[in-house]
């Protein structure tokens, strides 16, 4: 089956006998036998820290929340530089109404303005919420309608 060669010189018990298969791999059920035992779980693991490396360390710091569309704040004041129509993703169809806003903090975002039609005009004072239009990819922010220079919605 496998050419076989004795190892000989061996003065040690442990060896003695032991066989060397010669030209090739060593067939599964004795690469098996070979391999060593598996190790124990925590021998692999750091090291417990210290008393003086925890205090040189210092307290562990959370990362910083995210801040959100409105950098955290519930509503953000801005002014309208111009409306525009964008259009939506795949499945759907409709146009939809946004305006591009300089807020109150220097940022310009692009916001939806919901309901249907709306009175904004370059210059408007307008108040601007969170809240993602799902189809609109980069909007994250909508216009709060009834507040400032945007008319509330009209009833049928």
């Amino acid at each position: 089956m496998f050419p076989v060669a004795v190892i000989r010189g061996c003065a040690s018990s442990l060896c003695a006998g032991a066989v060397r298969l010669v030209g090739s791999s060593p067939p599964p059920l004795v690469q098996r036998a070979m391999q060593l035992p598996p190790a124990i779980p925590w021998q692999n693991a750091r090291p417990m820290t210290t008393l003086h490396q925890m205090h040189k360390a210092g307290k562990p710091k959370r990362p910083p929340t995210k801040l959100g569309p409105t950098f955290g704040h519930p509503q953000l004041k801005g002014v309208v530089l111009k409306t525009m129509i964008r259009k939506p993703k795949k499945p759907n169809s409709a146009n939809r109404k946004c305006a591009r806003v300089r807020l109150s903090n220097g940022k310009e975002v692009i916001c939806f303005i919901p309901g249907e039609g709306h009175n904004l005009q370059e210059h408007n004072i307008v108040l601007v919420e969170g809240g993602r239009t799902q189809d609109l990819p980069g909007v994250k922010l909508k216009v709060v309608r009834g507040k400032y220079d945007c008319a509330h919605v009209q009833k049928k």
